[in-house]
């Protein structure tokens, strides 16, 4: 078997969302996907990455995989060229499925759990508006999520503070706004509710120390990327003056940049996203490697469909889960639009279900092929590295990059 085309789909109603999908010569078709920075991601897939693995065997993910990052460590590898590499492994791993018939989570050893624990993230989308309800009343958005089976939310109260100081100071009457829908929340609902707060890594220590300091009462699940992941040392420090767990991060890419991370215990808990961070391989090796710190880990599922696909088998895989992200208003809205998914995601008691199968379990609605608003780019051919599996002298293969 043979790769011989190397696709991406966007259409204009979700721009933050491409999907990728790898053609091949049994006619067997992989389903991928990436989110955000889109167009240095396009160019990363085309230009770069779909050239390397043309013509290639599919099945050879591992051997696939580090040919490619062999290539892409020349100028800095955790950018567009890693979120397009995580997109086509992806759709490696879906291929890999669909030719064994087996589902993505026995492809990488089996289940070690039945269901999937899982958090809201409160953004809005269409009709399901959860980012404008919990600054409304986020009592009653928590209402509305416990009917819906979901027991745990995150919000961002403190984000549009730190504007006017870049971060580097918050003031108390700030800090009072911020914490109201908290205090919506357990008014309405109790601790029925868990309540994470995400921060967006936009505050200094200083500031993000009294945030926490009036968080402290509120019983919170977790604080999540309190500063950038570049100032480990600083949030550690700070990880080590609250009682509320930190979570992170997002941020790093590849188990190289989670090392440092894990050695230096940084954080509680682990955050990562399988397609930003090298993909599904590249996660369970991060989830492994936290494992060995007695690190529970996060993933983080933001997209659409696949990616959700994606966190669900590995969620159901990992033994040091703690919870995956997902979003009440992409699942409910646009993600029937655009695939079918079995079984559809419904959140039970705070769980999701496992994805059937094979490979990752969803398969493109066809009319979404033919959208007025769909731009759909191909590569295919012979590639320029057939056969390759490391670089050697890479100066010996002209044009090789």
């Amino acid at each position: 078997m043979k790769i011989t085309a190397i696709e991406s789909l966007r259409w204009a109603e979700f721009p933050r969302l491409i999907v990728v999908r790898v053609h091949t010569d049994n006619g067997l078709i992989g389903l991928g996907e990436s989110i955000d920075k889109i167009p240095g991601t396009l160019g990363a897939l085309h230009g770069t990455i779909a050239p390397l693995m043309l013509g290639q065997d599919p099945l050879d993910i591992e051997g696939l995989w580090r040919f490619v990052m062999d290539n892409i460590m020349y100028h800095g590898y955790a950018g567009a060229e890693l979120r397009a590499l995580s997109a086509v492994e992806i759709a490696l791993w879906d291929i890999m499925g669909k030719h064994y018939g087996a589902p993505l989570y026995h492809l990488l050893g089996g289940k070690t759990r039945s269901r999937v624990p899982t958090y809201n993230t409160c953004i809005g989308f269409g009709p399901v508006q959860d980012y404008q309800q919990w600054h409304d009343d986020a009592g009653e958005l928590a209402r509305s999520l416990l009917a819906d089976g979901i027991r745990a939310m995150k919000i961002w109260p403190f984000d549009e503070f730190s504007e006017g100081s870049f971060g580097q100071y918050i003031s108390l009457d700030q800090i009072e706004r911020g914490l109201k829908p908290i205090r919506q929340i357990r008014d309405a609902v109790g601790t029925s509710m868990e309540i994470g707060i995400e921060c967006h890594f936009r505050w200094n220590r200083a500031s993000i120390e009294r945030i926490a300091r009036a968080l402290e009462p509120y019983n919170i699940l977790f604080l999540e990327d309190v500063m950038a992941a570049v100032y480990p040392d600083e949030i550690k420090a700070f990880s080590q003056r609250t009682s509320i767990p930190v979570v992170g991060s997002e941020l790093l890419m590849t188990r190289w940049q989670y090392r440092e991370w894990l050695e230096k215990h940084v954080s509680q808990i682990l955050m990562t996203d399988p397609v930003w961070n090298g993909g599904i391989g590249e996660t369970r090796r991060i989830a492994n490697l936290a494992e060995t710190y007695n690190i529970p880990l996060v993933l983080h599922n933001i997209g659409g469909p696949i990616c959700h696909a994606a966190a669900m088998h590995l969620g159901a895989h990992i033994p040091n889960l703690f919870m995956v992200e997902s979003v009440r208003a992409y699942y409910k809205t646009y993600f029937p639009t655009m695939g079918s998914l079995h079984p559809a995601v419904r959140v039970e008691d705070g769980h999701l279900a496992i994805p059937e199968g094979p490979g990752l379990g969803v398969e493109l609605n066809a009319d979404m092929l033919q959208r007025d608003d769909l731009s759909r780019q191909i590569s295919e051919g012979d590639g320029l590295a057939q056969g390759r599996r490391a670089m050697g002298d890479h100066w010996a293969v002209e044009n090789i990059r």
